[in-house]
C-alpha cells in the first residue's frame, strides 16, 4: 500500500467522493487559495473549479445556515474553518438545527452536511486560536464528531462522512498534515464509534485522542527503556465513542492514562475516566490518570506553549507514576511541529 500524508489522504477522499457523487461541494474561507488549506482543497479546486469549490465571506453563522439548507435540499456541503475557534460563532446553527433535524422534523438521516474543524497549536496563536473544541461538539446528540490522527483515518472518516446521513463534524490538529502512513488507493469507509489498538500493550493502556495519539505511540516507545508495555488506543470518534475498545484493554492491562489536546474538565478525557469507574471500576489496579492541558487559556510564548501542551513525556511519566515506577524522565523530546510554517 502507497504512503501519502495526512493532508494528501484528506485531499484525495474529497477528490474521489466528488467525483462519485455530484452533489458534494466544498466551501470555507481559503478553500480555493493556492496553498488550499495545508494543500486539502487545492486539488479538489483544480478538478471541479470555483463551481464546486468556493470561498465564502467571514460569516460562519450565515454560511452554516447555507449549508444546512442546502443539505436538506439534496446537496451534500463540506464546509472547512480553518479554525475551529470560530467555529463557536456558527454553534446555535449547528446545535439547533443540524444536530436536531432528524429529531424535530422525522427525517430519517438528518442534514448530510460535513464540516472540517483546523484544531490545535500553531506558533504563538494564543488563547483564541488553539483551542480544541471536541468535548463541546461531541456533548450534543444528533451530531458525529471525528478526530483522525492518522492518514488512513483521516480519508476513511472522511468517506464515511461525505456517504452518511447526518451532520458530522471532523476535528483534524494542524500538527498531523505532514505525518505520512498507509493509506488504501480506493474509497474505503472507516465507521464512526470503532477505535483502533495502535500498539498492543499488557502493563498500562494510553487512550489517545487526536494528535495525542500519535504522541501516545511515541510515549509508548519512550516507555519500553523502563520495561513497560503500553497499549495505545486511537478513538478516531468521541461521538460515538467505542466504550469496549477502553473495556477490553483495561481488563487486560488495569491501568488508565488518558490524553487529551484539551482541557480535563468536562472534557473527552473525563467521559473516558467516567466509563472506566462506571463500566471497569473491577479492572482498575490503580487511579485513572489524565494528561490535558493546564487548566487556563494557552499562552503565546513558544516556551510556555511547550510547557503547556502535553507531549509524549509527560504521557510516559505519567504511565510510570500510575505503575508507581522509574524515576522523573524529564523534559527532552523532540517537538512533533519543529517545522510548522503555518500559514495557519
Amino acid at each position: 500500500m502507497r504512503r501519502l500524508s495526512y493532508g494528501q489522504a484528506i485531499s484525495e477522499a474529497t477528490v474521489q467522493c466528488m467525483e462519485a457523487d455530484p452533489n458534494i461541494f466544498v466551501t470555507g474561507i481559503g478553500v480555493d487559495d493556492f496553498k488550499g488549506i495545508f494543500g486539502t482543497t487545492a486539488e479538489a479546486f483544480r478538478r471541479f473549479g470555483p463551481a464546486r469549490v468556493f470561498d465564502i465571506p467571514n460569516g460562519e453563522n450565515a454560511m452554516t445556515g447555507i449549508a444546512i439548507g442546502a443539505a436538506a435540499a439534496g446537496k451534500r456541503p463540506l464546509v472547512v474553518h480553518p479554525r475551529n475557534d470560530f467555529m463557536f460563532l456558527c454553534m446555535d446553527q449547528l446545535f439547533n438545527l443540524a444536530a436536531k433535524w432528524r429529531y424535530m422534523f422525522g427525517n430519517r438521516g438528518g442534514v448530510p452536511v460535513v464540516f472540517r474543524g483546523i484544531v490545535g497549536r500553531g506558533w504563538g496563536q494564543g488563547a483564541t486560536h488553539s483551542q480544541s473544541l471536541q468535548a463541546l461538539f461531541a456533548h450534543f446528540p444528533g451530531l458525529y464528531v471525528g478526530l483522525p490522527a492518522s492518514p488512513a483515518d483521516a480519508k476513511g472518516l472522511l468517506v464515511s462522512a461525505l456517504r452518511g446521513s447526518g451532520p458530522v463534524v471532523l476535528l483534524e490538529n494542524r500538527a498531523l498534515y505532514e505525518l505520512e502512513g498507509e493509506v488504501p488507493e480506493t474509497l474505503e469507509a472507516i465507521p464512526f464509534g470503532k477505535g483502533r489498538v495502535v500498539r498492543p500493550g499488557t502493563d498500562v493502556t494510553i487512550v489517545g485522542i487526536s494528535l495525542m495519539a500519535y504522541e501516545a505511540a511515541r510515549a509508548a516507545e519512550i516507555l519500553v527503556d523502563h520495561n513497560v508495555s503500553a497499549e495505545v488506543i486511537d478513538l478516531r470518534s468521541v461521538r460515538p465513542l467505542d466504550d469496549e475498545i477502553i473495556l477490553r484493554s483495561l481488563r487486560k492491562t488495569g491501568r488508565l492514562v488518558v490524553a487529551d489536546t484539551s482541557w480535563a474538565l468536562c472534557g473527552v478525557s473525563a467521559e473516558v475516566a467516567a466509563i472506566a469507574a462506571e463500566k471497569g471500576w473491577h479492572y482498575l489496579k490503580a487511579p485513572v490518570r489524565r494528561v490535558t492541558p493546564p487548566d487556563c487559556p494557552a499562552p503565546v510564548s513558544k516556551p510556555l506553549e511547550d510547557a503547556f501542551h502535553p507531549n509524549p513525556m509527560t504521557i510516559a511519566q505519567a504511565c510510570l507514576d500510575v505503575l508507581k515506577a522509574g524515576a522523573p524522565l524529564g523534559t527532552g523530546v523532540a517537538d512533533v511541529q519543529a517545522s510548522f510554517a503555518g500559514p495557519y
